[in-house]
């Protein structure tokens, strides 16, 4: 799931990276919502909230969501350059350990929430949640080549709409189209299903919940890293 690049992927380890992914971010969007009242997966619409709060002169809530929006963008330039790095080393299992390091930031953010309080932890919160979301994102895209993504699902309610109308449709390549198609309607029922079960936990365990997911993504990494070395492959 976390080795095989590009052309080398089938659709059955696409499919495996989204569902189980696309769970993993889904409950942690969830959480930061619940926690500080922000999806700090949802770059979209925090950019239009940002516009919105700007113009009606509420300016302090517009500035919050800046700070989200740059972590997000630094996530996804930090999980690239990584890769980068160590595909160029010709380390073994690169994409597996930016998955680890992905785990390794949630296990630092639910002990910085141990010692943190009001306003410092809802910004250690959601600043973290949206670096995390932005680096996940970033390790997705990579390795699949752009056609997993997991921490938003605008697009892919967009690409479920073209995938029906190209089964419906004469056109060749139905195929193609049906797999898509079931790509995108399994990453975005497993971002739903991540939202529910990471809302019951997070009210169940509070901030404890994002070392929980720290122990998913542990759980996903190490046995890919194990099994790159064994592969020699990156």
């Amino acid at each position: 799931m976390l080795i095989h690049v590009g052309q080398e992927r089938t659709e059955r380890i696409n499919l495996a990276l989204a569902g189980i992914l696309a769970t993993i971010a889904g409950a942690l969007n969830a959480a930061g919502f619940l926690a500080a009242g922000v999806f700090t997966a949802n770059m979209t619409g925090n950019v239009s909230a940002f516009a919105d709060y700007l113009v009606t002169g509420r300016y302090a809530l517009a500035l919050w969501l800046v700070p989200l929006v740059v972590a997000f963008v630094s996530g996804a330039y930090s999980a690239a350059a990584l890769i980068y790095h160590e595909l160029a080393r010709r380390v073994h299992g690169a994409f597996a350990w930016a998955i680890v390091v992905e785990a390794c930031l949630l296990i630092v953010l639910s002990a910085g929430l141990a010692v943190a309080s009001g306003g410092v932890s809802a910004a250690l919160m959601t600043i973290t949640l949206s670096f995390v979301m932005g680096f996940q994102n970033a390790v997705t895209t990579l390795i699949s080549e752009a056609r997993v993504r997991t921490t938003h699902v605008s697009g892919m309610a967009t690409d479920i709409g073209i995938g029906l109308a190209s089964l419906s449709s004469d056109s060749e390549g139905r195929s193609e189209a049906a797999a898509r198609l079931k790509l995108h309607t399994l990453t975005l029922s497993a971002f739903a299903v991540g939202g529910i079960l990471g809302a019951i936990v997070f009210n169940w365990v509070g901030n404890w919940f994002f070392a929980i997911a720290a122990g998913a993504l542990l759980l996903i990494g190490l046995p890919e890293i194990g099994r790159a070395r064994r592969l020699g492959r990156g």
